[in-house]
């Protein structure tokens, strides 16, 4: 009788410990696969504060350049890393991305270098509401352009004017 309890406390001690086991196992592997890199797109998101931040300053040289490391960043993105819903986002911006930088960075000229970054402005926000920035993203409009741009800053900082009507806008949404 003793060496049935305690055959049968063994087993039950066995199948615990194997469950146990088992659930951290698959515990373990849920945290593997949550833990995707923060965000693939984080080096797209700073090139684009680059390219808006020298718009701003109104040096189309320094904004042809910044334009060009975008691409650099778009270039760079490995899709097998990014996450499902940052994926399909992606996948719809990544060639309107593409052709605004070039675009940006293929001339000198301050009025279409501006003309092109509304559109990329539209794009980094569609793949920006899809994934989790680092910090708080602020999407800023300004009327007289009857345009949007983002900002890692709560101040408006006008890229479509720069100097002559830098604060010229508001904050319209924060993307967290």
């Amino acid at each position: 009788m003793k060496n049935t309890i305690a055959t049968i406390a063994a087993v039950i001690i066995v199948l615990f410990s194997a469950s146990t086991i088992q659930a951290n196992a698959v515990k373990a592997e849920k945290t593997t696969i949550e833990t995707v890199e923060p965000t693939q797109l984080q080096a797209v998101y700073d090139a684009y504060f680059t390219v808006k931040d020298a718009l701003i300053k109104s040096d189309s040289k320094l904004t042809s350049a910044k334009a060009q490391d975008l691409l650099t960043a778009i270039t760079a993105v490995k899709m097998d890393k990014l996450k499902s819903n940052e994926h399909t986002a992606w996948m719809k911006a990544v060639k309107k991305l593409s052709a605004d930088a070039k675009s940006i960075s293929a001339t000198t000229d301050l009025k279409k270098q501006r003309e092109a970054f509304k559109s990329l402005s539209k794009s980094t926000y569609d793949l920006i509401k899809v994934s989790s920035p680092e910090q708080p993203v602020y999407k800023q409009y300004c009327p007289m352009a009857d345009a949007d741009w983002l900002s890692k800053e709560k101040a408006v900082k006008n890229p479509y004017y720069g100097s002559s009507m830098l604060t010229c806008g508001n904050v319209v949404e924060t993307i967290k």
